[in-house]
């Protein structure tokens, strides 16, 4: 009977804290919750398989402005973000390649890397 509450307490930890750690993630960490912005550029690969779509984002009277960057796939028309950098309000984005950019001097292959300011070490 020990060993059974034991046992249940634990998994009920545990469940917990798996929970903690995963809403921490989804509304600090995840990219997939960035605030829309307004409509700045987008700039497309040379073969047009990939297009980035460049939004200002206005964080209020109490943050600076971000630039988010949408990763859209001609083929699938799936969208991803691909880049989200704080303090800036300006982009610069040259592909070097079919699937490589480089954004405001962050290169990414945009098939598998991202780049999230707050994930950046100091």
């Amino acid at each position: 009977m020990k060993k059974k509450l034991l046992v249940g307490c634990g998994a009920f930890l545990i469940l917990v804290a798996g929970a903690f750690v995963f809403t921490v993630y989804y509304f600090f960490y995840s990219m997939n919750r960035l605030p829309e912005g307004e409509y700045l550029s987008q700039t497309t690969s040379p073969n047009k398989t990939y297009t980035i779509e460049f939004y200002l984002v206005n964080g209020g009277a109490t943050t600076d402005y971000s630039i988010r960057g949408e990763l859209v796939n001609a083929e699938t028309q799936d969208r991803d973000n691909i880049y989200w950098e704080y303090r800036t309000e300006n982009v610069k984005a040259v592909w070097t390649d079919d699937h490589t950019v480089i954004i405001n001097g962050h290169k990414l292959d945009v098939r598998k890397e991202k780049y999230d300011w707050r994930r950046e070490e100091n």
